[in-house]
């Protein structure tokens, strides 16, 4: 059940809100329901959990729906601050007791902030927006990555080296997903990703005269002997499979050396080594 609206004191905050106490409640069905991409879809909104998460978010202006909090689950890291933020902004807030947020939760220790937000998208125009307005723009490619915990680590990675755009092509794994908004760390918000077809996106790429390379353990060319300072499009592939042909008769290819037995890297380690690289080589230059 819902109470009537109370006011709920955080710190010195005194705020207008709703309180859930039952597991029953409408609104926690839903919830539970969008963490299922069918749902998300149809709704057209995903959920943000966690205090650094919600912040990012904030400080990028998604848009909030609603935001649920339980104050006994707080880390004390500023939550009241980010309370009142989301508040000025007219979100309804549901105060949660312990059992209920819980069960809303999808992380062992949450920390008692979860949003539900709209979804947000954006199409090649702002892409080629972002791309005029570069010298030598670096970009990253995602090609049908399985895996929401790379997806989300390689968005984080983008924001430390400040990527102009990463492009999922042929998406496995949802952008929106719960567990790519964790591993992201909240990078999803703070790093203009565009989703689109393999296709669509090479030909972009061509017109807009972007050189692409292709990651790849069955090139010759290691990537510290190629040129990353000028404009570039890196692609990396699945986790099993990695690229398919239509990257490799488009670009040109590069490899990280293995020396032990593996023959491979983890996908998210492999965009970490060549998007360094090509930040130590253009601090160089």
């Amino acid at each position: 059940m819902i109470c009537p609206p109370d006011i709920m004191q955080y710190g010195k905050m005194m705020i207008k809100n709703f309180e859930i106490t039952s597991l029953k409640n409408e609104k926690i069905k839903k919830i539970i329901k969008l963490k299922n991409k069918n749902k998300r879809d149809k709704y057209s909104l995903f959920l943000i959990e966690g205090y650094r998460e919600l912040l990012r978010a904030y400080k990028s202006n998604v848009k909030i729906d609603s935001l649920y909090v339980c104050e006994s689950l707080f880390l004390k890291d500023n939550e009241n601050a980010l309370i009142e933020k989301i508040n000025n902004q007219k979100t309804p807030i549901y105060n949660c007791l312990e059992n209920v947020f819980r069960k809303i939760s999808y992380r062992d220790r949450p920390d008692g902030l979860l949003a539900i937000a709209k979804q947000f998208k954006q199409d090649l125009k702002n892409l080629e927006k972002i791309i005029d307005s570069k010298k030598d723009p670096l970009i990253i490619i995602c090609e049908a990555i399985e895996k929401p915990g790379n997806l989300g680590t390689i968005l984080r990675t983008a924001d430390a080296t400040k990527v102009d755009a990463v492009i999922v092509v042929d998406p496995l794994t949802d952008i929106f997903n719960p567990n790519v908004v964790r591993a992201s760390i909240g990078a999803l918000f703070s790093v203009p990703i565009f989703v689109s077809e393999s296709e669509k996106i090479i030909s972009f790429l061509k017109k807009k005269n972007i050189n692409i390379l292709s990651a790849t353990p069955k090139a010759k060319i290691n990537y510290s002997d190629v040129n990353l300072k000028k404009g570039v499009a890196i692609a990396f592939g699945t986790e099993q499979l990695g690229l398919t042909d239509i990257w490799f008769k488009n670009s040109s290819l590069v490899k990280i050396p293995m020396f032990g037995d593996m023959d491979s890297l983890n996908v998210a380690q492999s965009t970490t080594i060549l998007l360094y690289e090509a930040i130590r080589q253009r601090k160089l230059s």
